[in-house]
């Protein structure tokens, strides 16, 4: 007892001199160990948001554009990420007018309100992302990832914003011009990013990229219309539609009648000119730009298939997807060709 009573003492005695030593030697030791596991923590955690943003994306793009999930594994490996968030962008835009589509008239005006507020939202997005401020948000950080690494411009990105909310309105092309307009400030805004992300600055580059972006809108235009219509939706341009006296009406009933075929048809010959307006630039764009054009064997496939079955929009084919076309793009990708 007398010896634990002594030991206590003793450190009572000491107490001041003990914690002096401790803040002079101990404490510095101790605050510098606790900021380095904090910068691993934090390192950790960054490096876990970085795996889970980029997951995200990937699993968004391979869900809602499977065809450009496909076209992103094969780039080379410098832009495949910077391109999944890309088109993860695009999806993510794109669902906002979908969402309307799918809406009886009373509903789809308030969902048209939200589409609105989505829009702004990544318009506000964009700019925080150029002020090296980017949303927490999983796009976001893939976009801001992007914008670093290669310099992405930022008029394209607005650009695809500005078009998508017009698009809101819900409404027919007035004609196959309007069309070909959204077309271009959509997807060959798309495409002149994926071009950027390549490394690649060429003027018959970005003429290609502006008819395949053309002939990519009109195309999806008509790869939807099955979808639309059996939500009582025509979106085809009315030029065209009134050229051979088909109503929206027609369309919405699935009609395969010759009216119906001849609209089909004028709109798939405008893509398919587009198409070939892309590959006359063949000779004199890089083959570094190529893989940005993969997109093009999607468009043919289809074009093929339609023509086949007679302009039938509507036709049972046309509406699985074709087990081949991951194989036929690798093909393309390995020929360097568009």
């Amino acid at each position: 007892m007398a010896a634990s009573n002594s030991i206590i003492h003793g450190l009572l005695k000491s107490k001041v001199p003990f914690y002096r030593a401790l803040n002079r030697t101990t404490l510095p030791s101790v605050c510098v160990q606790r900021s380095t596991d904090l910068q691993s923590v934090r390192a950790s955690t960054s490096a876990t948001d970085s795996r889970f943003s980029e997951k995200y994306c990937l699993d968004l793009v391979r869900s809602r554009d499977y065809d450009g999930f496909v076209s992103s594994l094969l780039l080379p490996e410098d832009a495949r990420r910077s391109s999944l968030a890309l088109r993860a962008f695009n999806v993510e835009l794109a669902q906002a007018g979908i969402s309307t589509a799918q809406l009886d008239v009373k509903d789809s005006v308030s969902q048209k309100t939200l589409g609105l507020m989505r829009m702004q939202f990544w318009k506000t997005a964009i700019e925080e992302i150029y002020s090296d401020d980017p949303p927490s948000q999983p796009i976001g950080t893939e976009l801001w990832r992007a914008v670093r690494k290669h310099n992405l411009t930022k008029r394209w990105l607005l650009r695809i914003i500005t078009d998508r909310e017009k698009d809101l309105d819900d409404r027919a092309y007035r004609n196959l011009q309007e069309l070909e307009a959204y077309s271009e400030n959509t997807q060959s805004s798309l495409i002149y990013l994926l071009l950027e992300c390549l490394g690649v600055k060429d003027v018959h580059a970005d003429h290609a990229a502006s008819h395949i972006g053309k002939a990519q809108g009109i195309t999806t235009c008509l790869r939807a219309t099955p979808y639309h219509s059996s939500r009582r939706k025509v979106y085809l341009p009315m030029d065209v539609c009134m050229l051979h006296g088909a109503s929206q009406e027609d369309f919405i009933r699935n009609s395969r009648e010759q009216n119906v075929r001849d609209v089909v048809y004028d709109i798939a010959s405008q893509a398919h000119v587009h198409l070939q307006h892309a590959r006359s630039f063949s000779k004199r764009v890089p083959a570094a730009a190529c893989p940005a054009f993969l997109q093009t064997v999607v468009l043919e496939d289809y074009l093929q298939r339609v023509r086949r079955a007679h302009f039938d929009v509507f036709h049972p084919s046309l509406q699985a997807r074709n087990p081949l076309l991951p194989l036929q793009l690798y093909l393309r990708s390995w020929k360097k060709t568009y």
